[in-house]
C-alpha cells in the first residue's frame, strides 16, 4: 500500500460529490473524510517510526524532464498526514447547521483541496510539491470568492495575487536547482546532495523564502491574511488558518534549510526577526479588535510567528515544538473560528462590544469556549503548553534576547484571548444574547470532538512526539553536517 491512495481518495471523493445535492452532498462529505481518516489511521499502525520514507510512490510522470509522481511519509510528513486528515472531517462537521447555495461544488472543493494537500505534505519531487502547493490554491480562492461576506471578490483577488506571486519565486527557484542538478531530476534526496555557492544559495534562500513566509504568514508579507479569513466562509478559514498555513513552515523544514544551508545561515537572524516582529505586531493588533474573528485571525499571526521562530533556530527541540504546534494550533484554531461561526450564526454579529453574558443562558458553549481559549494560551495539561515550551526552549538556547521578545506572546496572548472570553461569556445578558441558544448536535460533537484532543495531547504528547523523533533528528543532524562544511 502506497501514500497514493491517501492522495487520489479525496480527489475521487470530490468528483463524487459532485452528483449528490444539498443535504446529501455534505453526508457524503463527510463520509469520504472519515474513510481518508480511517485509512490514515490504517497507515499509522503500521508506521515504523525511524528514520525511513515508507509507503513510498514512485513512477514516472514526466521522464523527459526528469519528474516522477514521487510520494511518501516520514515522521515529520506523518504530523501533517494526520493534521490534515483529522481536521477536514472536524471542519466538514461545523458546516452542518449551513445552508450553502450549491452545496456539492462547495464540499468538493474542501476536499479537493484536502488531496492537494496531501501531496505538498507528502511530495519527494520538486515539481510535484510545486503541483500540490498551486493544487491547493484553486480551491480555497473559489470557496472564497463564491461563499465569501463583504468585499470578497476584492479581498480574494489581493490573497491570490500574494499567494501567486511567491508561488512564481518559488517555481524559478526550483528550475534553478533542476538546472543543476546533474541528473536533471527535481528528486529531493538529488536537490538536497546539490552543491551550490554561497550566492547562489542566498537569492534560492529567497526566493523560496518569500513563498513560504507568505503563505504563514509572518511580518510583513501578513497583509492578506486577516482580511482573507474575516471575509471567507468558516469552513474556508479553518482550512486556511487549520491546514494551509503550514504548507509554508512545512515548506522551510523540508525543502528550504536542507536544500540551501550556507543560504539560510547567511539570512537566518532577518528571519528570526521577523517572525519575532510579527509575534509582538500581531499581538498589539489583536488587543485593539472589536470583531472576534478578525481578533482570532491576528492570534493566528503571533502564534505562527513562534513558530516560524522555532523553526529558524534550527535545532531538535524547535523543529519538534515546530511540529507538535502545528497540530496544536489546527486544532486550536478551528475550534476558535468554530466558536465565532456559532456567535455570527445565532447573533448575526461577531462584535464584542454588543456581546456579553452568553454563559448563563449556554454552559455547554461556555465551557467548550473557555477549553479552547485555555489550549490557546498554553495552559499546562492543554495541547498548546506543549509546543510552546520546546518552542520557547529553543529559544532560549538561541538567543535570551529574542526569546524574551518571543516570550511576550504567552503574555499577550492570555490577555486578549481571556478578555475577548470575558466580554462575550461573562457579565448579565444583553437583549440580543438572550436570545442565544445553546449548542446541541453536530455542534456538540464537533466541539466535543476538539475539546478532547486539546487534553488528550496535553497529557500525553508523548506519543505524537515520538512519531517525528527519528525523522526530526536525522534531518537535523544532516543539515547541521552541512552547516560545518559552510563555516
Amino acid at each position: 500500500m502506497t501514500v497514493s491512495i491517501l492522495i487520489f481518495l479525496p480527489v475521487i471523493a470530490a468528483v463524487a460529490v459532485l452528483f449528490f445535492k444539498n443535504n446529501l452532498a455534505k453526508h457524503i462529505a463527510l463520509a469520504f473524510s472519515v474513510a481518508e481518516l480511517a485509512l490514515t489511521a490504517n497507515f499509522l499502525y503500521k508506521f515504523n517510526p525511524d528514520a525511513t520514507t515508507q509507503f513510498v510512490v514512485d513512477i514516472p510522470w514526466i521522464s523527459k524532464f526528469g519528474i516522477f509522481f514521487n510520494a511518501g511519509i516520514d515522521g515529520i510528513s506523518m504530523i501533517m498526514v494526520l493534521l490534515t486528515t483529522v481536521l477536514v472531517p472536524i471542519i466538514i462537521l461545523t458546516t452542518y447547521h449551513h445552508d450553502y447555495k450549491k452545496a456539492a461544488p462547495f464540499y468538493a472543493l474542501i476536499l479537493f483541496m484536502q488531496g492537494a494537500l496531501l501531496v505538498v505534505f507528502t511530495a519527494l519531487d520538486g515539481f510535484l510539491f510545486y503541483v500540490g502547493w498551486e493544487a491547493a490554491l484553486i480551491p480555497i480562492y473559489f470557496i472564497c470568492a463564491l461563499w465569501g461576506g463583504e468585499n470578497r471578490i476584492k479581498i480574494t483577488i489581493k490573497f491570490f495575487i500574494y499567494t501567486f506571486s511567491g508561488s512564481l519565486l518559488m517555481l524559478l527557484g526550483l528550475i534553478y536547482l533542476y538546472f543543476q542538478s546533474p541528473a536533471g531530476t527535481f528528486d529531493i534526496h538529488s536537490l538536497y546532495n546539490l552543491t551550490i555557492d554561497g550566492h547562489h544559495q542566498s537569492w534560492v534562500f529567497w526566493a523560496f523564502f518569500l513563498a513560504f513566509a507568505i503563505k504563514m504568514p509572518i511580518f510583513p508579507f501578513h497583509t492578506w491574511q486577516p482580511d482573507t479569513y474575516t471575509s471567507a466562509p468558516s469552513a474556508g478559514t479553518m482550512m486556511l488558518g487549520g491546514i494551509m498555513l503550514k504548507m509554508g513552515i512545512y515548506g522551510v523544514i523540508r525543502w528550504l534549510i536542507p536544500i540551501v544551508p550556507a543560504g539560510f545561515l547567511e539570512w537566518r537572524f532577518v528571519a528570526v526577526v521577523l517572525s519575532v516582529i510579527g509575534i509582538v505586531y500581531a499581538s498589539l493588533i489583536a488587543f485593539t479588535q472589536k470583531d472576534g474573528k478578525r481578533l482570532v485571525a491576528y492570534s493566528s499571526i503571533a502564534h505562527v510567528g513562534l513558530i516560524a521562530a522555532g523553526v529558524f533556530v534550527w535545532s531538535r527541540l524547535g523543529i519538534q515544538g515546530a511540529l507538535i504546534q502545528m497540530l496544536s494550533h489546527g486544532i486550536n484554531v478551528v475550534g476558535l473560528f468554530f466558536i465565532w461561526d456559532i456567535i455570527s450564526r445565532r447573533l448575526n454579529t461577531r462584535d464584542l462590544g454588543q456581546l456579553g453574558g452568553i454563559a448563563k443562558v449556554a454552559p455547554k458553549f461556555s465551557l467548550a469556549f473557555l477549553i479552547i481559549v485555555l489550549g490557546t494560551v498554553a495552559l499546562p495539561l492543554t495541547n498548546g503548553f506543549v509546543g510552546e515550551f520546546l518552542l520557547l526552549q529553543s529559544i532560549f538556547h538561541a538567543s535570551i534576547v529574542v526569546m524574551a521578545f518571543a516570550g511576550l506572546t504567552l503574555i499577550f496572548g492570555a490577555v486578549y484571548m481571556l478578555r475577548m472570553y470575558k466580554k462575550t461569556m461573562q457579565g448579565e445578558p444583553n437583549t440580543l444574547t438572550l436570545t442565544f441558544t445553546d449548542i446541541s448536535g453536530s455542534e456538540v460533537i464537533a466541539l466535543a470532538i476538539i475539546c478532547t484532543l486539546m487534553i488528550v495531547m496535553g497529557i500525553f504528547p508523548q506519543p505524537i512526539l515520538h512519531i517525528s523523533e527519528a525523522a526530526v533528528n536525522n534531518l537535523v543532524n544532516s543539515v547541521n553536517l552541512k552547516f560545518s562544511q559552510v563555516k
